[in-house]
């Protein structure tokens, strides 16, 4: 998953617009480890219990972390272990954003790949003194973001910053030309400032971006100025560090979900008055369905379930048929299946996404675009001319390739591509399907995966499709028999 949608999944899931530093700095430890009966020990070792403590309090209620590398690197080779530490205690699915301030371009390419590659982080903050040639080794990444710095809190930076007037000073020229340099979901702005009038300045010439604050030593009197000043449109886009002196406090957790509660009733009122201003828009009344139900009815009512006899590609014939090739048509709920095959393919480690054909083909383009992930998939049949490549699209030898299929029922189609793949040298452990049609007394799709050493992933199994349906409405008891007539007691049922 992208950094993007990490953040906004995050943002979403908890709430918050809080963004957590972890900076180990001596001058503040020093009190925090007093008073927890450390002061004995080594800094690395304070900083190590420290860190760990600030993550477990404000888990959450942060949407980042964002460790500064600076004082990592004056700890030498320990304080970049220490960094990897830190990688590996940030929760899954949380961002970690590098503030590097990076402004050097001879090792761009090489910071890049090992902040990205070889630490696992999702962004990190840039310089943009040198241009556009800073960021882009970074992002040759597409998957990761890049946060250029256009304004500091400094007092002494004044003298540079509002350049050469306050009509058109540099750091709005800054903001104007960064924005040229990536996409909304690539390049995110920083802003050094605890001025409300600074950040709306800023927010009017970039509207869509993400605004990181930063600078905020103490909680803000002027919190609700500055959050008016700072979001956007859709009462989002701007991310508040939680102060540093919560962070060295012994209630940071209490007053992290404080502060959290605050920024998010302000949100609320945005939101309020903002749609007292704009056209009501008529929608269907609310559903107590979660996202995965809501999705099943919608496959059914677009037609993707069919009843009758129908010759499944394994040769079975079954009472019914799922016919998710529709889905293309519907860009909207193309998208919403996309997104749920992506909650899977998170928990994954794969180079190359490797769709079965044909039927999985559009999903797993889909899921490249989505995930930034090259694309391949195993030929059907070879051609008899030109490259007679058994496998479409670039890989290496040795890299790891996830398989995405549609429906999973007998099995035999995912065992035929993956073991294409496998002879040309790729490495193969997951398979993601949309549907698990489940074990059969003719047909056991994940048993035969298991006994060959793969892991089946499913978005849905059959079960859960009959039992949302029925309880909906949408079947009658007959109809929902008919789907599982065929299920035999060796059935399992997978959780969606």
């Amino acid at each position: 998953m992208g950094f993007f949608l990490q953040l906004t999944d995050a943002i979403a899931a908890r709430h918050s617009l809080l963004v957590t530093g972890l900076d180990p700095n001596p001058e503040m430890l020093q009190s925090w480890a007093l008073r927890r009966g450390m002061a004995g020990r080594s800094f690395l070792s304070q900083a190590r219990h420290w860190i760990k403590a600030v993550i477990e309090a404000t888990s959450d209620h942060v949407c980042a972390y964002k460790p500064s590398l600076g004082f990592y690197q004056a700890l030498g080779p320990i304080g970049l272990e220490l960094l990897r530490e830190v990688r590996e205690l940030v929760p899954l699915g949380t961002p970690l954003i590098v503030d590097a301030k990076h402004g050097d371009l001879n090792s761009s390419s090489a910071l890049a790949n090992y902040l990205f590659r070889e630490l696992g982080a999702d962004a990190v903050t840039l310089s943009p003194l040198p241009g556009q040639d800073i960021a882009a080794p970074f992002l040759l990444h597409p998957d990761k973001a890049v946060v250029v710095t256009c304004h500091s809190s400094n007092p002494a930076a004044r003298e540079f910053q509002h350049h050469p007037n306050e009509v058109d000073p540099l750091f709005l020229r800054i903001v104007r030309e960064a924005q040229r340099w990536g996409t909304p979901e690539q390049l995110l702005l920083e802003v050094g400032t605890s001025d409300p009038a600074i950040l709306a300045r800023v927010r009017a010439v970039a509207p869509e971006r993400f605004l990181i604050l930063r600078s905020l030593w103490a909680e803000e009197d002027r919190l609700d100025a500055l959050l008016e000043a700072g979001l956007s449109d859709a009462a989002d886009g701007l991310l508040l560090p939680l102060p540093q002196n919560l962070l060295v406090e012994d209630d940071t957790e209490e007053r992290a979900a404080q502060l959290k509660a605050r920024i998010e009733a302000h949100r609320q009122t945005r939101l309020r008055r903002d749609s007292d201003d704009r056209c009501s828009l008529w929608l269907p009344a609310a559903t107590t369905a979660e996202p995965m139900e809501r999705l099943i009815l919608d496959l059914f009512d677009l037609g993707c379930l069919l009843f009758g006899e129908y010759k499944q590609a394994s040769g079975a014939i079954f009472n019914y048929y799922i016919d998710l090739r529709q889905i293309i048509s519907d860009p909207n709920l193309f998208h919403r299946v996309l997104h749920a095959y992506a909650t899977r393919l998170a928990e994954l480690r794969f180079d190359r996404i490797a769709g079965i054909p044909y039927g999985a083909l559009p999903t797993a383009t889909g899921l490249s675009l989505q995930l930034h992930k090259p694309l391949i998939y195993p030929r059907k049949e070879v051609k008899a001319h030109g490259a007679r490549r058994l496998i479409e699209g670039d890989f290496q030898e040795g890299e790891t390739a996830v398989v995405v299929d549609d429906i999973l029922i007998s099995g035999g189609s995912v065992l035929e591509g993956i073991a294409k793949l496998e002879s040309s040298g790729l490495k193969v452990s997951d398979v993601v399907v949309f549907i698990d049609h489940g074990a059969t007394a003719d047909h056991d799709g994940r048993g035969r995966l298991e006994a060959a050493g793969y892991r089946l992933h499913p978005v849905l199994h059959i079960d859960r499709i009959t039992e949302v349906l029925l309880q909906a409405g949408r079947l009658s008891a007959a109809q929902a028999a008919s789907l599982s007539q065929d299920q035999a007691a060796i059935a399992t049922r997978t959780p969606c």
